[in-house]
């Protein structure tokens, strides 16, 4: 036997018992008190488990199918940059440009480059803790509260998570594609890929299969989740309609030069360096162009997760094993990401905790 040979036969997927994956699972969503669950496996370029756990909907008992739709939270945030990335790429969008080439910037906003927005080093304050939930913006509006505050740092100097610096993006997307980035990434990602349900969220729309999202009150007793305005279900930090079969295409796709070729994708997922040359540490990781690098286990890990109106996602590469994982949940706060990296080390040994 051959080296090469050696190594893919160490790496070929295990072929755990389905039942005993669906028992773990179960398990899970009882302890975190999940309504609803979703979980697909992609490893080797198939999609190798797909799975709906739970109820989608409480009150009606609908089950969640492979098919069910769920919403995004942060994990929208991926899409946003690779359609940066493709526009890029095109000429018509600089990742080093000032934001105030493309919108209406603030004075303080002079060393704001886009790629500060898709990394998170921009110093753009955090709005979600002044936002009117319950009031529809225009994007102008919401750009325009964005640069309100000063920043909370020189831009390129700190890593800080700031749903307000995508939501900015959005507007730079609309000027250099020439559309709503919604539109674009239909046109660009969604379709071409055979993601049919993936779109951004409308709650006024029919849209078949659609999961409930739900909350824990302070009691514990479940609830619905919580209105919000419109509009702030359209913006580019992470505003979108996803299924299990949708986000493994996507995972699919990721291991293809359709629609990012490889030198896009590496600038997606190397880690940011500030303006003194270190790594940016994010959460105790790098962080990339809309997905978060670590390491899992001794093993790398790209990977995001998702958080809005009573849902949660999660996606997660492990490409030295050649195994992605996604999985959703219609519950906020839950963590279906834990369930989701348990699960991979039932097809990947190497992934399986203290190993």
């Amino acid at each position: 036997m051959t080296l090469m040979v050696a190594v893919l036969a160490q790496a070929a997927l295990a072929a755990p018992d389905a039942a005993a994956v669906d028992a773990y699972v179960r398990a899970a969503m009882e302890r975190q008190r999940m309504p609803g669950f979703a979980l697909a496996v992609v490893g080797d370029g198939a999609v190798v488990h797909a799975r709906g756990y739970g109820l989608a909907n409480v009150e009606l008992q609908v089950p969640v199918t492979p098919e069910t739709v769920f919403q995004s939270g942060s994990v929208g945030k991926m899409f946003a940059a690779a359609l940066a990335l493709l526009l890029a790429d095109e000429g018509k969008l600089g990742l080093d440009d000032p934001v105030s080439r493309y919108v209406p910037a603030p004075r303080h906003w002079k060393g704001v480059t886009v790629r500060h927005l898709l990394t998170h080093t921009s110093g753009i304050k955090e709005y979600t803790d002044t936002v009117d939930l319950r009031r529809d913006y225009t994007e102008a509006e919401l750009v325009e509260m964005a640069g309100q505050p000063p920043l909370d740092f020189a831009p390129g100097t700190r890593w800080s998570y700031s749903n307000t610096a995508y939501a900015v993006l959005g507007a730079v997307l609309r000027k250099a594609g020439g559309a709503f980035y919604g539109d674009q990434l239909r046109e660009r990602i969604f379709v071409p890929l055979g993601m049919r349900t993936a779109r951004v969220i409308s709650e006024e729309d029919i849209v078949p299969n659609r999961a409930d999202g739900y909350r824990l009150d302070k009691g514990g007793a479940l609830k619905n989740q919580e209105w919000v305005a419109p509009t702030l279900n359209t913006t580019a930090d992470g505003a979108l309609y996803l299924t299990t079969n949708d986000l493994a295409k996507w995972a699919l796709a990721l291991d293809t030069d359709v629609p990012l070729p490889a030198r896009l994708r590496e600038q997606m997922w190397t880690p940011a360096r500030l303006a003194d040359g270190r790594v940016a540490e994010a959460r105790e990781s790098g962080y990339g162009l809309g997905w978060f690098v670590k390491k899992v286990e001794g093993q790398p890990l790209l990977d995001h997760g998702g958080a809005w109106q009573g849902f949660q996602a999660y996606i997660g590469r492990f490409p030295e094993q050649r195994l992605s994982v996604v999985a959703f949940a219609n519950l906020g706060g839950s963590d279906p990401g834990a369930i989701a990296r348990a699960v991979a080390g039932h097809f990947r040994p190497a992934l399986r905790r203290g190993e």
